[in-house]
């Protein structure tokens, strides 16, 4: 059984697939997982707390308020006492409280409250699915590291036809016993990253930098993460979160983001993603520069910066198992990271054009290519967390022996 001693919550949407969900329980069953559930009001519209309960063999949960449920059983707890929350289905209304952030009953709180990992089934109408504030909601779950299966097209229950149909509960199940067996490919080594941009100060007000989001970054921590692997996170100025459970080291400069990444050694492999500023300012002055009526601008003299990825794959005995560097490119992408790749003596570079128009940096899609010794492996255009998550577990089957994408 693929899920044997695996607990799942399994939070019941408003939709017309939600009797799917009765079969889903039983499924689940079969594998080996024990399932406790959260029925929302509108879930109740379609299926009974009764046959739930009879089904999953537990009582079901639907009130954040119930004095009873929160002295037995606190959302909290709930949703932390599982192994991996499904929402199932997961309705336009429900992701978008999701990507808000708003715990407004109890499956959002649950949702909102757990450090677990999460995987959606979305079901609805075809021109909802496909509305860009529905588009919207999915991307940034995605970007918070949330898995999705589905949605399915075909005939919906409105009488339309497209994609907007929950999957069938075989294939979530499928891809909950994925989610939940990948979870220990990483358990036991060591993963040092960077990510964001770095700023090199010209005076204490002005810095040069570049448009590096840390998107990509910090989605990769999150999925070495979620493969239990010790991830430190050492990452330059960013708007984005530290995901759970990575430890995070923020620095400024290129040579502040070197201190961090030679401090965190020794590890079993380094993920170099942040975008490391090239140069600094020879003379930082110490005081606000000051602009003058008709004077000319000041001259800024460069000096290089240490080179943060040829350092960490130098020979020696802390130089990780694996190194990977990022090659953000504008032009011949292919050449000049295969170029790169034997320079910085790094194992794989993972290849990105961030030309104008492209839309990577900041965005939240990517197009990369991973680059090693023996060629180049081209992977769709997929979002910057399914970028994150394919590179992770590329990464473990690398580890644990078996035939990796980069050969």
């Amino acid at each position: 059984m693929r899920l044997n001693g695996k607990r799942i919550l399994l939070i019941i949407g408003g939709g017309i697939a939600a009797y799917k969900c009765l079969e889903l329980i039983r499924r689940l069953q079969d594998e080996g997982a024990g399932v406790r559930c959260i029925l929302t009001r509108a879930g109740a519209e379609f299926v009974t707390p009764l046959s739930v309960a009879a089904l999953s063999g537990d009582k079901v949960y639907q009130d954040l308020f119930s004095l009873t449920d929160e002295a037995e059983m606190g959302h909290i707890r709930l949703s932390r006492e599982a192994d991996l929350l499904v929402v199932a289905p997961a309705t336009a209304d429900l992701m978008a409280k999701m990507a808000a952030g708003l715990a407004g009953n109890l499956a959002t709180t649950a949702l909102l409250a757990t450090d677990k990992p999460v995987l959606i089934a979305p079901a609805m109408n075809v021109e909802m699915w496909s509305h860009p504030a529905t588009q919207r909601s999915v991307q940034t779950l995605e970007a918070d590291g949330v898995a999705r299966v589905g949605p399915a097209a075909g005939d919906l229950a409105c009488g339309e036809t497209g994609p907007g149909r929950m999957v069938e509960a075989s294939e979530i199940v499928d891809a909950v016993a994925d989610k939940l067996g990948g979870a220990g490919l990483l358990a036991g080594r060591k993963v040092l990253i960077t990510s964001g941009p770095t700023r090199e100060a010209i005076d204490p007000v002005r810095y040069l930098s570049n448009h590096s989001s840390g998107k990509q970054g910090h989605a990769i921590a999150r999925a070495v993460a979620n493969l239990g692997a010790e991830t430190v996170l050492v990452t330059g100025p960013t708007a984005e979160t530290v995901p759970a459970g990575v430890q995070a080291v923020h620095v400024e400069s290129a040579r502040d983001m070197l201190a961090a990444c030679e401090a965190a050694l020794p590890a079993d492999v380094a993920i170099c993603a942040a975008a490391v500023s090239d140069w600094r300012i020879a003379d930082e002055a110490g005081q606000k520069m000051k602009k003058s009526a008709g004077a000319a601008p000041p001259a800024l003299s460069l000096v290089e910066n240490p080179d943060i990825l040829a350092t960490l794959s130098k020979p020696g005995p802390n130089r990780p198992a694996l190194v990977v560097g990022f090659a953000a490119e504008t032009e011949n992408v292919i050449d000049n990271a295969m170029d790169k790749r034997k320079r910085k003596l790094c194992d794989w570079i993972v290849a990105n054009d961030v030309s104008a128009g492209t839309g990577t940096f900041g965005g939240d899609n990517n197009t990369v290519h991973l680059v090693g010794a023996d060629g180049v492996v081209d992977w769709p255009t997929m979002s910057k967390a399914a970028v994150a998550e394919r590179l992770a577990e590329t990464i473990a089957g690398h580890l644990n022996g078996k035939r990796d994408a980069a050969e």
